[in-house]
């Protein structure tokens, strides 16, 4: 077997591994990004809504906490998001993500900077206008995806957008243990991104009422609302949720439901409130059982993958990693 293929994903952002932990709004702060980036994955620092200059003191933060390459998150449809690209520019992180839209037009300027820039796309269509635009990865996300999401599942969607592009795919949605991740690869993925995993992590700063729910969820505990507003959202079924079913039943307003939601997530994350709350979860969560550091996390993860990959005929998480990247550069050759 040669052993001299390195994983795209590896080689284009520096980390030990191809797992990149998922950005999420009020949960992937500098402490989480950093453990994450210090355990061999790629932390990802989700600024959501974030003022500016808390932005760029997160920033600084996970650059004192870490010395490993991490990336920034930015939500295309968020107020204040071009003031945030703003700061991106003149802080330049090593990599850049977007979310809820279509970033082409910032792809090449970016780039221009040194920037690498991975999007996350929910579809073929704008995967295929990604690469367009100069795109260097995808982060491919299926609807098991906690928070905001698309309308096809991983499973599907992974193989299509593989063989749509010719840039590395990175698969998420509803992974969250190392069978999971070894399926990803099966199916074309060159990495794997997690989310709902991390926030149980001890360095994860959302309230332990959120890390319990997340513990004790089953297969059936998340429910999707917005869509009637074509904006749907994944989280854990409570008081909110069956609120939104209500307002979405009766034919309300776009600002009715909205309104709704103003602040639910913040007080998930920081107050605990998981009656009344948004607790964004993927589908993945009845996997997770208990609380652990994020190295114990990736250790596990890695542990399991190496069991997946050995039962698929490969012999270790990393020559699983190889076997697939000799593939696909063959492929594109």
């Amino acid at each position: 077997m040669q052993r001299n293929i390195i994983n795209r994903i590896v080689e284009l952002t520096g980390v030990e591994y191809p797992i990149f932990q998922g950005p999420m709004t009020w949960v992937s702060d500098s402490g989480l990004t950093a453990a994450a980036s210090n355990a061999g994955c790629l932390g990802v620092l989700s600024t959501g809504n974030m003022p500016p200059e808390v932005f760029r003191e997160e920033i600084h933060k996970t650059r004192d906490l870490t010395d490993k390459p991490f990336g920034v998150n930015l939500v295309l449809l968020s107020p204040g998001f071009e003031e945030r690209l703003d700061i991106v520019f003149q802080e330049k992180p090593e990599i850049v993500s977007f979310g809820a839209g279509n970033p082409s037009k910032y792809i090449a300027p970016l780039k221009d900077m040194g920037m690498i820039v991975i999007p996350v796309v929910p579809s073929v269509a704008l995967a295929v206008r990604a690469q367009r635009a100069g795109a260097d990865a995808l982060i491919a996300e299926g609807q098991e995806a906690g928070g905001h999401i698309g309308s096809t599942s991983t499973l599907p969607m992974i193989p299509q957008i593989v063989d749509s592009i010719d840039i590395p795919v990175v698969a998420a949605g509803g992974i969250a243990d190392g069978r999971g991740i070894a399926a990803c690869f099966a199916l074309g993925a060159e990495g794997v991104q997690l989310g709902t995993r991390f926030i149980v992590a001890e360095e994860c700063h959302a309230h332990d009422n959120y890390k319990e729910a997340v513990i004790g969820a089953n297969d059936r505990a998340t429910a999707v609302t917005g869509t009637s507003i074509n904006a749907p959202v994944r989280a854990l079924r409570n008081k909110l949720t069956r609120r939104f079913y209500e307002l979405e039943f009766q034919g309300a307003s776009l600002e009715e439901i909205e309104t709704l939601a103003i602040g639910k997530l913040r007080e998930a994350v920081m107050t605990g409130d998981t009656d009344t709350g948004s607790v964004m979860m993927g589908q993945c969560a009845g996997l997770i059982k208990k609380k652990q550091t994020v190295n114990e996390i990736v250790e596990e993860l890695i542990s399991e993958a190496d069991d997946a990959f050995k039962r698929m005929g490969a012999l270790s998480f990393n020559d699983g990693l190889m076997i697939n990247s000799q593939k696909n550069l063959k492929k594109y050759a």
